[in-house]
């Protein structure tokens, strides 16, 4: 399944006008299940913002980072939490220190690139929220991008009407919205809850 995840966040990337860059193409005998991709992203013309980035990014922060190192690691169930974190360390690998080199002899040291991690979310709870989100400070992530919004985000642009050819991942898209399967998320009056819930 990683490949499917890896897929996403390269079109997404490339959707939102940078250049994407595989660091390794092949899998080792060794590979584990928490090894997913990791991207090197280059935006030639980032578009500009006032403040601080969010730690957890939505395309228009994204769209903001002129260059980044992406560690992509979706799971499709489970949140990422600080438990997690610690009793799977290889989870952060794209910043320790080796691999962090040798993004910066791709990349190159200044500006110094951003450090992204791809997940399928954080825990709801504020307080392991609030220890996960420390724990990857600390570790060196700079923010989190939630595969939530990747996948919202490529289902708005995607237009029934197209014909995607050169992405496989595009056209499936399209073919859901086309036959009624997928719909853009309409605008909730009452919220995430629903009318009646306390």
């Amino acid at each position: 399944m990683a490949g499917v995840v890896e897929t996403m966040v390269r079109e997404y990337f490339e959707h939102l006008g940078f250049l994407v860059r595989q660091e390794r193409k092949y899998v080792t005998p060794a590979r584990r299940e928490v090894e997913d991709g990791d991207f090197w992203v280059v935006h030639p013309q980032p578009e500009g913002g006032e403040g601080e980035l969010p730690f957890v990014m939505d395309s228009a922060a994204v769209r903001r980072l002129g260059r980044a190192v992406v560690g992509v690691r979706g799971w499709h169930l489970e949140v990422l939490s600080a438990a997690r974190l610690r009793s799977v360390p290889e989870i952060l690998r794209f910043v320790e220190p080796a691999a962090w080199r040798r993004a910066l002899r791709g990349l190159g040291a200044e500006p110094v690139p951003y450090r992204l991690l791809v997940i399928s979310g954080l825990p709801r709870d504020e307080g392991e929220r609030r220890e996960t989100v420390e724990m990857l400070r600390r570790r060196g992530v700079d923010g989190v991008l939630p595969l939530r919004t990747i996948l919202l985000e490529l289902v708005q642009v995607v237009e029934p009407n197209r014909n995607y050819v050169k992405s496989d991942l595009f056209q499936t898209l399209r073919l859901l919205k086309r036959f009624g399967f997928l719909a853009v998320p309409q605008m909730e009056l009452f919220g995430r809850g629903g009318r009646g819930r306390g």
